[in-house]
């Protein structure tokens, strides 16, 4: 049985949000100007609301990084070619919340696990479907596709058509447009620059 990642939101650093306490001693103030009072009740419940707004958000984003852990824990455990096809919506689905609400909610967050520190937007990627019809995350072509490179023949570099040929026949069906947005994505050179 694994041990369960434990997810701990790094706010240390902000400040505590809290109503000054003369506000709240003047609005129980019955002897008080009515004007005012109604003046301190508004102001002291806007604040109440963006507390409580601050707390709804650090628990989304706690329960959405939760879920997102569930569903990529094979990568975390075993490495990137355990790394799982999701899409926004399964953990929109999962927690209960509106995709755009997962979408805000990972947007420049970053996260540190046992493989690295990575932006949680990370987590998230389409598969493409093998000749067997088992969907791979796009991390595991990339992993192939520099696995290919590596081998190849120094004197002779694959060309895009044949790391297309490749993959295929390594059961990854690749359009040649994604091995050249790969390889540059990557920072690998043309075959021309490789030689």
């Amino acid at each position: 049985d694994h041990d369960e990642y434990v997810i701990k939101l790094v706010d240390d650093y902000i400040p505590n949000i809290y109503t000054n306490p003369m506000y709240i001693q003047r609005l129980k103030n019955k002897e008080g100007d009515a004007k005012e009072r109604e003046f301190l009740k508004q102001k002291i419940q806007s604040a109440m609301w963006l507390v409580e707004a601050i707390q709804q958000r650090r628990a989304t984003l706690e329960k959405v990084t939760r879920a997102i852990i569930q569903h990529q824990r094979a990568f975390l455990d075993h490495g990137p070619e355990h790394f799982t096809p999701l899409k926004m919506q399964q953990i929109a689905d999962d927690v209960g919340v509106h995709v755009t609400t997962v979408s805000r909610a990972v947007d420049d967050k970053w996260v540190q696990t046992p493989r690295g520190v990575f932006p949680l937007k990370r987590f998230f990627g389409g598969g493409t479907t093998t000749s067997s019809g088992e969907e791979i995350a796009y991390e595991q072509i990339k992993r192939k596709l520099l696995e290919i490179i590596e081998k190849e023949d120094k004197a002779n570099p694959c060309s895009d058509d044949d790391l297309v040929k490749q993959l295929q026949a390594a059961g990854y069906p690749v359009a040649r447009r994604t091995v050249t947005k790969y390889r540059k994505l990557l920072k690998i050179p043309s075959s021309r620059q490789r030689r």
